[in-house]
């Protein structure tokens, strides 16, 4: 794709629609947001879940027992499924507009059973990183380096969003242009600031 412009999104918190934060809070109420959101990327269950290296159910014994949950494996993954709602409304028409001048991408820490959940996400982009299926996952360095080879673009091309500030510094020292923006609202401001997107109904 030599000379286009890339735009790379990250999904949960940005594009798609995510509970798990309310969800966690909920099983664990005596727990701050702050202390989940830590304890959920230092969870070991997580990563190897995240990176496509264990089954469902093998995620779900290993999850619970790590918590410390006083649910059933399937208690947990019927609960834990519902944790993605879709789409942000809005979402599929700005990618749509972008993709008529743009490369548009998404890289996303996710899982099988989450991405098994939004079946017409791989149709909205031209191209998918995720975690579950490449086995890097953000911050990692290889997650990066790893898109920029699949997407055959410098990196100084490549314009990437994500909610989490650790993600958005380790683009950085990628060589990627990236913004950390906080729920989907402040997307359009920063893409039309750097001449990427023209809101025709504004």
């Amino acid at each position: 794709m030599p000379g286009k412009k890339v735009i790379l999104f990250d999904l949960g918190g940005v594009l798609v629609e995510s509970a798990g934060r309310v969800a966690l809070r909920a099983l664990l109420p005596s727990t701050s947001e702050q202390e989940v959101l830590e304890r959920w990327h230092r969870s070991h269950a997580v990563n190897l879940f995240e990176r496509g290296q264990v089954s469902s159910e093998a995620f779900a014994r290993q999850f619970i027992k790590e918590w410390g949950l006083q649910l059933t494996e399937a208690e947990f993954l019927d609960s834990f499924a519902g944790w993605v709602t879709g789409l942000v409304d809005g979402a599929e028409a700005l990618v749509r507009s972008l993709r008529r001048q743009h490369v548009v991408a998404c890289l996303s820490n996710t899982n099988a059973i989450h991405w098994a959940r939004m079946p017409e996400l791989p149709g909205q982009f031209d191209q998918c990183f995720t975690s579950h299926l490449t086995g890097f996952m953000k911050p990692d360095l290889e997650a990066y380096e790893h898109a920029l080879r699949e997407l055959r673009v410098p990196a100084s091309s490549v314009y990437f969003f994500d909610d989490l500030l650790p993600n958005v510094v380790a683009a950085r020292a990628a060589g990627i242009n990236a913004f950390h923006v906080r729920g989907f609202a402040q997307l359009s401001p920063i893409l039309r600031a750097q001449g990427l997107y023209e809101d025709t109904n504004a």
